[in-house]
């Protein structure tokens, strides 16, 4: 974590929805009698008064026209596949999930990893490789004493994962065996870095080589349990040296870890998990440009992950034109506590589950997953306002993240394909192709008012409106 940019202070203008306008002109129902509806319709509005639900509306494609703005969906231009849409399951996540009642547990485990019934179906995670900075006390897998050293990781173990993270991991993957699971450091071993500490330091030159090893026996050791890695970074946010724990890796320094060792050690192991490299703001594209020019890191990188606590999220797209043969991930976002529902809705949907996907990336992935009422588990020095997707105490409570998720992670199920769909004023949107041909849009009105609108497809068009703020998932 490192500070976020502000969100936009947009007004949320209660409005309710309505497929006639109310003291004015608004868009018509759908011609014909009431009946089954093409395309579902699940709703979240900015000020809560809908929180997403399947709306009890007849959606049906026909050939009336009118003078609202259209947004024109055409599955013949297609873009990248998609892997997911999750959260960072963190060891403080995990902790409290554990600790609830086997009843409440179980019904928050299905609520968000199914996606049958009203469940949202989560299917992509982010999990540390040893402590982040939401985790209650900094650690790694191999901690000697002071002044003590393990080159040849004798002491390597994941122990201290199987009290709570392993354990949530394996009902998730009962759940769901599909879920992909990605891989993040905040720093190795401390007697591995320049400064001996948790907190920032370099990865000395002599440990390259023990580091590579490092993964490999994680990728091993996480196997053995029945937990397939898919992924791992090399350093989350490596330019981020301030957090606690945390570790500096410029650049050409990961390039050359990447491509002289930790790739070769996959290699020689057999280990099938991609490598992804950068997992750092969208302000520095030069940073996964430096890693995917240099010819030996490019050949073990299947691509670059990002976050948006600096820069455009139009940089992702910047990065795939230069390297369209390697993938683009979007892998950390955190909405700051107490928080503002509608607003965080509004640039969450805007920035995340609209532009990452309009910009290439084949997954989203907002930030922890659950703390307690007053942002907890966290280390020293840790994040001290991260507001999880849930809130844990006896039981649990959903908060925007989740609806924010949920918009896309029900329907854009893994193995979906993002195809065009035409922006339309303040009308942000973007659509895709599901395994099954179902088509998936995702609509946000950004503007002040409520806006009434066509979706157009294959010449027959269907008309809907959205309040100011709500955001609405169309299937048909």
């Amino acid at each position: 974590m490192n500070f976020p940019i502000k969100t936009l202070a947009l007004g949320v203008v209660c409005c309710v929805f309505s497929c006639k306008g109310s003291g004015g002109p608004g868009p018509a129902d759908p011609p014909g009698p009431k009946g089954p509806s093409d395309v579902a319709f699940w709703l979240t509005k900015g000020d809560r008064s809908v929180l997403f639900k399947k709306q009890d509306v007849v959606l049906n494609f026909s050939d009336q026209l009118n003078a609202w703005p259209n947004i024109a969906v055409d599955e013949s231009q297609t873009f990248q596949g998609i892997d997911g849409f999750g959260y960072t399951l963190t060891g403080g996540s995990a902790t409290l999930i554990n600790q609830l009642p086997e009843s409440r547990k179980a019904a928050l485990l299905d609520e968000l990893f199914r996606w049958d019934s009203t469940h949202i179906g989560v299917s992509y995670l982010r999990i540390s490789i040893g402590a982040s900075d939401l985790s209650a006390a900094t650690f790694s897998y191999d901690d000697m004493p002071d002044g003590q050293t393990d080159p040849t990781l004798a002491n390597f173990s994941i122990q201290m994962e199987k009290t709570d993270l392993i354990p949530v991991l394996k009902r998730i993957l009962a759940i769901n065996p599909a879920i992909k699971i990605l891989g993040s450091p905040w720093s190795p071993p401390v007697w591995m870095k320049t400064n001996g500490n948790f907190k920032g330091g370099k990865l000395k030159s002599e440990y390259y080589a023990a580091y590579a090893q490092y993964f490999v026996k994680y990728v091993k050791a996480m196997q053995a349990e029945g937990i397939p890695i898919d992924a791992i970074t090399p350093q989350n946010e490596p330019l981020h040296p301030g957090n606690n724990p945390s570790m500096e890796m410029l650049a050409p320094e990961q390039a050359d870890f990447i491509g002289n060792h930790l790739g070769p050690a996959f290699r020689a192991a057999g280990i099938a998990t991609k490598i992804i490299c950068y997992d750092h703001n969208a302000d520095r594209p030069d940073y996964p440009a430096t890693v995917l020019q240099d010819a030996k890191a490019a050949q073990f990188t299947d691509g670059s992950a990002f976050h948006l606590y600096g820069g455009p999220i139009s940089a992702l797209t910047e990065v795939h034109n230069a390297f369209p043969d390697k993938h683009i991930y979007f892998t950390e976002q955190w909405v700051g506590g107490p928080g503002n529902f509608g607003e965080d809705l509004k640039w969450h949907v805007a920035n995340l589950i609209i532009g990452a996907p309009r910009n290439w990336s084949r997954n989203v992935l907002e930030w922890n997953l659950a703390a307690t009422a007053d942002y907890k588990p966290h280390t020293p020095g840790g994040c001290t306002t991260c507001l999880g997707a849930v809130t844990i105490g006896n039981d649990y409570t959903k908060n925007v993240a989740y609806y924010i998720i949920a918009h896309a992670s029900k329907f854009v199920r893994p193995g979906s394909v993002r195809i065009a769909s035409a922006q339309s004023g303040t009308l942000q949107n973007v659509a895709f192709r599901t395994p099954e041909g179902k088509k998936v849009l995702i609509v946000l009105n950004s503007g002040g008012n409520a806006q009434p609108f066509n979706i157009q497809y294959k010449g027959k068009q269907v008309t809907t409106e959205l309040a100011p703020g709500a955001v609405g998932t169309y299937v048909w």
